[in-house]
C-alpha cells in the first residue's frame, strides 16, 4: 500500500475526556509508521501546549499548531517554518470594536507569549501549560508585535453575534473559529489561513497526494481539514455540521475511533 498521511486533531479527536492517549489508538498509529505511513498533528492549540503528545507519539514530521498559522518540525530545523500574524491595526480595531459587545476577557498569543487583558485564574490555569510569558492589561498598549492568534472569550449567548460582526467588518483580515467546552471561545487567525492550508505545506513536502491523506477531527476549527482530505473522518462526539460533510464518521474520542479507522483502510492488525 502506497503511504498515506495521517492527521490528527488533539482535543476531542486523538485526546480521550481525560486529555490521554489511549494504548489502543498509539499502538494502532506505531503499527500505521511502520507500514510506511506518516503521522502528523493539526491543532489549534499552540505547539508548547501539545509538544507533549507529539513526544509521546515520538513524532518526527511537521506539526500544525495555531489552526495553520504556525507550522514548523521540531525535530528539523531546516524545514522551512511557516508563520502568519494578524497585523497590529486589525487587532487594536477587534480589541476596540469589542468595547461594544459582552466578554469576559481577550488573549493576544505571540508563540510562546501570552497577553491577557483582564486577570482571570481559570483562563491562567490553560494558558501557563508550557510555561509562557504572561502578561495582563490593555492589549492595545501592551501587544507591540503582531501576535499569531486573538481569543474573545465571550458569554455563550453574545458568540453568534460576535462572530457576525467579525465576519462583517473584518473579513477581509481574519479567519475565526469557535472553542467547544468548557470555555465560549472565538479564536481568530490571519484571513486564510486553517488547518487544511498547514496540512497542504506538509502534504507537498512529504510527496503525499490529498486522496491519500486521512484526517480527524471533531469541531468546527476541522471543517476545512475534514474536507480537504482524500478521506475526512469525524469522531463520533464530534459536531453535526462536521459530521455531514465528512467522508466517514467513526467512534468517539473514548472510544478509539481513530484506531478504527485506521485498522480497517490500512489494512493494520490490532496489536503491534
Amino acid at each position: 500500500m502506497k503511504p498515506h498521511l495521517i492527521v490528527l486533531d488533539l482535543d476531542g479527536t486523538l485526546l480521550t475526556d481525560e486529555k490521554v492517549i489511549s494504548e489502543e489508538t498509539a499502538n494502532t498509529l506505531k503499527r500505521a509508521e511502520e507500514q510506511g505511513h506518516q503521522v502528523m498533528i493539526a491543532t489549534g492549540r499552540p505547539y508548547r501546549a501539545s509538544s507533549i503528545y507529539y513526544r509521546e507519539l515520538g513524532l518526527t514530521t511537521p506539526i500544525v499548531n495555531f489552526n495553520g498559522a504556525f507550522v514548523h518540525n521540531p525535530t528539523d530545523r531546516s524545514w522551512k517554518t511557516v508563520h502568519e500574524t494578524i497585523a497590529l491595526p486589525v487587532v487594536n480595531d477587534v480589541v476596540e470594536a469589542m468595547q461594544d459587545f459582552r466578554f469576559h476577557n481577550i488573549i493576544a498569543e505571540v508563540m510562546d507569549d501570552v497577553y491577557l487583558q483582564y486577570h482571570d485564574e481559570k483562563l491562567l490555569d490553560i494558558l501557563s501549560f508550557g510555561a509562557p510569558v504572561i502578561k495582563q492589561g490593555d492589549i492595545r498598549e501592551s501587544l507591540q508585535v503582531e501576535p499569531t492568534s486573538l481569543l474573545i472569550q465571550a458569554d455563550p449567548t453574545n458568540v453568534d453575534t460576535i462572530r457576525r460582526h467579525l465576519a462583517e467588518v473584518h473579513a477581509e483580515a481574519i479567519d475565526h473559529r469557535r472553542w467547544g467546552a468548557p470555555f465560549d471561545v472565538i479564536e481568530i487567525v490571519r484571513h486564510g489561513l486553517n488547518k487544511a492550508v498547514g496540512i497542504s505545506h506538509v502534504a507537498k513536502y512529504l510527496g503525499i497526494p490529498r486522496e491519500r491523506i486521512i484526517a480527524f477531527g471533531d469541531e468546527d476549527n476541522d471543517l476545512e481539514m475534514i474536507d480537504y482530505a482524500g478521506v475526512g473522518v469525524a469522531m463520533g462526539n464530534g459536531i453535526d455540521r462536521l459530521k455531514s460533510i465528512a467522508d466517514e464518521v467513526t467512534l468517539t474520542n473514548n472510544e478509539d475511533g481513530i484506531a478504527e479507522v485506521l485498522k480497517e483502510r490500512l489494512l493494520l492488525t490490532n496489536k503491534i
